[in-house]
């Protein structure tokens, strides 16, 4: 059976990997699936959006269910709005931080959490099976345009409070976030600055991805109008990077350990979610502050399920992904936004303070080829053998690939879900012990590659 989902949902070229075909199918699918009721869809200003949601909004019409289309919105105020409306489903389309000529769908339940890879394989299984139910004419479902970013809005300026007025940058590059992070950090009385603040489909700020090139900008920014802090989304705005008053961008996992120390230290404890390859500093931070950490498969879909199924205060991928579960289940850049800036109003501090205490450590990474059609057995030898090349193993964890917790570090070896490798992570206290660490891996992945 051919395989659509990835970690994100499906995504690829749109018209020749994400074509109108496909998402008639993807529409058919899910009606099929839910059997009636209502289907939430939103998307971003990409200029092959509108192609996508007609041939969705066909397939899903067909099947007996209801649309209700919400326009050009961010993928958690898709998510969030879908629990609020009562839909059985939620779609965004969306390729989140990748180039215009991408384009995805990426469907969620109706609280908010994104489909899980069971109830993925199940689209995925209707399409392959041609199991569609298509309706009589005279049952078909209808279509209602919907404007509610409003109830948004709201839920999020009556859940807060400020004590003083923040001066803040923000670059929307141009994505789905243009709409809604300005108005909201106006309504707490903020100074805000925007760059690129114009929704395009064609991004013409660039790949509408906070990384380190177009943090540079943000950074500039920053320094040219007297922000205290600047926050960058990505197209969809299920991302947050966050700039400080130096226009300097704290490396990604310090700030997600120091905010979920954070909250564990104002909760008295509990338990915080993050995946395989998130640094080791997440754990001392977190356990320093008196709580746990649970880690899962790459991905924020795992990470849902993880809040959901331990009962978590917080999750989140070091790449700006947070999910906030007392509000939804969906990564929510503009609201990890404004919890960032709340928790440095509690504590008093910068940004640059608030990561002080948070070390960051020597990561490096391996990619080594390895055919489709070998990776099984591959990671098959890796999980039997690998353990065994070094002393004193503290755990193994084989969730998502093999990661062996070293004590002075840690090696994760995983399947690329994306290509034809397999990657190779490492994080030591030390850079000579992490690359000593990725020498050994990477030798014995190889052995385990040529012996098949």
């Amino acid at each position: 059976m051919r395989r659509l989902f990835g970690t994100s949902g499906i995504r690829g070229v749109a018209n020749r990997e994400v074509t109108p075909g496909l998402a008639v199918e993807v529409g058919m699918a899910l009606a099929t699936r839910l059997g009636g009721g209502r289907i939430a869809i939103g998307r971003d200003p990409r200029t092959t959006g509108e192609m996508i949601e007609s041939a969705l909004v066909s397939g899903i019409l067909s099947c007996g269910v209801d649309v209700e289309l919400l326009g050009v919105i961010p993928t958690p105020v898709l998510a969030f709005l879908t629990r609020e409306l009562g839909a059985g489903s939620g779609i965004s389309i969306s390729a989140s931080h990748n180039p215009p000529e991408y384009n995805g769908v990426k469907i969620f339940d109706t609280t908010s959490r994104a489909y899980t890879e069971e109830e993925q394989r199940e689209i995925e299984e209707i399409i392959a099976r041609r199991a569609f139910r298509p309706v009589p004419w005279d049952q078909v479902g209808s279509v209602e345009r919907l404007e509610m970013v409003d109830a948004y809005v709201k839920a999020l300026v009556e859940g807060l409070e400020f004590e003083r007025s923040w001066r803040v940058a923000l670059d929307l590059f141009n994505g789905a976030t243009c709409s809604v992070a300005p108005r909201i950090f106006k309504k707490f009385g903020f100074e805000v600055t925007v760059l690129n603040g114009q929704p395009d489909g064609w991004f013409p700020s660039g790949r509408p991805e906070p990384g380190a090139e177009t943090l540079k900008r943000l950074g500039e920014y920053v320094r040219k109008v007297g922000a205290e802090i600047g926050f960058g989304y990505d197209g969809d705005g299920d991302r947050m990077v966050a700039v400080d008053e130096k226009g300097e961008a704290p490396h990604l996992d310090r700030v997600l350990a120091a905010y979920a120390a954070h909250l564990v230290r104002g909760r008295g404890g509990g338990t915080v979610v993050t995946h395989v390859g998130a640094s080791m500093c997440m754990e001392e931070a977190v356990e320093e502050a008196g709580g746990r950490v649970v880690r899962t498969r790459v991905g924020d879909v795992s990470i849902a399920e993880a809040l959901e199924k331990v009962g978590a205060l917080f999750g989140g991928e070091p790449i700006g992904a947070w999910i906030h579960p007392q509000y939804h289940l969906c990564p929510d850049g503009i609201l990890s936004s404004l919890l960032l800036l709340r928790a440095l109003e509690e504590e008093g501090k910068t940004l640059r303070e608030f990561v002080e205490g948070v070390p960051r450590y020597p990561m490096v990474r391996r990619k080594v080829p390895c055919p489709e059609e070998e990776k099984g057995r591959v990671m098959e030898e890796v999980s039997r053998g690998l353990p065994g090349q070094f002393p004193g193993v503290e755990e193994v964890l084989r969730v998502d690939g093999v990661r062996l917790d070293l004590g002075d570090g840690w090696v994760l070896v995983r399947p690329s879900g994306t290509e034809p490798l397999i990657r190779i992570t490492v994080e030591a206290r030390e850079r000579e012990r992490a690359e000593e660490i990725l020498g050994t891996a990477e030798a014995y992945v190889r052995r385990a590659l040529e012996a098949i």
